[in-house]
């Protein structure tokens, strides 16, 4: 990458953050979804529709060129193409560095990014200004999807990542995210490998109809802040038919996830599954309309989760549920923590959560206190329901644990709820 396309990217860089950090937060519009009632599992070439092969562009398949130049070449052809056309990464492994996938494109349909082969990235972090690995960014109709692999690279990088969940300064510098999602509509990853990413796997953020289907997301248990799929300030995400290993939460939903929809996953290790933190910064969005469905999680810190500051900043989270999940050997099962991070002098948390419903949750746990509710003293826990939990340790039985709520209680609780 140039000079002049390194200060282009610091530039872009500092205003993000300026973005995140300092003005006014709103949610994106989501607009007709061209994916509704759509087979998104078959891929058919549109007549006409062009191929471009990053090798014809001058990438090269050895696992040692960088290709980066050779990938912006073909996007930009891609991406601006009066035909449609597709971007195709074939057999082999291509080296990237940082690069964005700058939009609005202008073919007539949903522009395709079909990787067959292996997407490396390169071991220098001080190649990643903008803090992110692959940004795709202002495209609305975008599909990644081919059966390939994204290498992140990152197991140098873990060795000397500062954990922003021990050190949650909000200074706290992430490694660089392997996909990212940046003010996406109608956007869907389909059918790709990630693996060993610096940072996150997928980090979804001011999007709107977004796809994330038969991904295998994959590194180390011991590979600090390496989430999965981490959404944010996103309306009408589906995330379905995933398996998820990884060092940190499968899937996190911070601020401003609207209408998220998780089914079928496969969740382990990890931290499992989290909605939160909240209240940490101010004006954050309130977290709404989250359907959790028929998961799976093997040997995970916790299972599902949702985690508020205390004594930071006003927000609120409300209609959620959690329903056919089965846990086996997870160390915390069913979380609420409106005491996140805290200190035995810490005041209560401003974050209203309320209409939460927990529902057919069963399997094993490692933890004598299966059921954790912890809930704010300023603003307890509204209408949290819980319905058929089964939840044991071994032959020893499990216990709750409440504050600052009053549950409601139907069908089999084992543990035993809160008096």
């Amino acid at each position: 990458m140039d000079m002049t396309e390194r200060v282009s990217v610091l530039i872009l860089y500092v205003a993000l953050v300026y973005h995140v950090g300092a003005a006014k937060k709103v949610m994106p519009v989501a607009g007709p979804d061209i994916y509704k009632n759509k087979n998104l599992d078959q891929d058919k070439l549109v007549p006409g529709e062009k191929i471009n092969n990053v090798i014809s562009f001058g990438a090269k398949a050895n696992g040692k060129f960088d290709c980066t130049q050779a990938f912006m070449d073909a996007w930009r052809a891609t991406c601006h193409s009066k035909v449609q056309a597709r971007l195709l990464v074939p057999v082999g492994t291509f080296v990237l560095s940082s690069m964005f996938f700058a939009g609005p494109c202008s073919t007539p349909e949903p522009v395709t990014i079909q990787v067959v082969g292996t997407i490396a990235a390169t071991t220098d972090l001080s190649e990643y200004e903008n803090n992110e690995w692959l940004l795709f960014e202002d495209v609305d109709g975008i599909k990644i999807i081919g059966g390939g692999t994204f290498d992140g690279v990152g197991k140098n990088s873990w060795k000397t990542a500062t954990n922003c969940k021990e050190d949650p300064d909000s200074t706290c510098v992430r490694n660089p995210s392997s996909i990212y999602f940046h003010r996406i509509k109608n956007g869907i990853i389909q059918n790709v490998k990630s693996t060993n990413p610096k940072g996150f796997h997928i980090f979804v953020t001011n999007c709107a109809n977004i796809r994330l289907r038969r991904l295998n997301l994959t590194a180390p248990e011991e590979s600090p802040n390496t989430d999965g799929i981490h959404i944010s300030q996103s309306i009408d995400v589906e995330v379905a038919k995933n398996t998820i290993e990884t060092g940190d939460d499968c899937i996190a939903m911070l601020h401003g996830s609207h209408q998220v929809s998780i089914n079928n996953v496969n969740c382990g290790p990890g931290h499992g599954i989290s909605i939160g933190s909240l209240g940490k910064y101010e004006e954050e969005l309130e977290v709404k309309d989250i359907r959790v469905n028929n998961v799976s999680m093997v040997g995970t810190e916790n299972g599902v989760r949702i985690k508020t500051w205390p004594d930071r900043y006003a927000g609120n989270a409300s209609n959620i549920t959690f329903s056919d999940i089965t846990m086996q050997n997870v160390k915390n099962p069913i979380v609420i923590d409106q005491e996140y991070q805290c200190s035995s002098k810490c005041k209560g948390s401003l974050v209203k959560l309320q209409d939460v419903v927990f529902s057919n949750i069963k399997g094993t746990t490692t933890s004598p206190i299966a059921v954790d509710l912890r809930c704010s003293d300023k603003f307890p826990c509204e209408s949290i329901k819980l319905e058929n939990i089964g939840l044991s340790l071994k032959s020893k039985p499990t216990g709750s644990r409440c504050a600052n709520i009053k549950p409601i209680y139907e069908g089999l609780q084992n543990p035993p709820g809160c008096l």
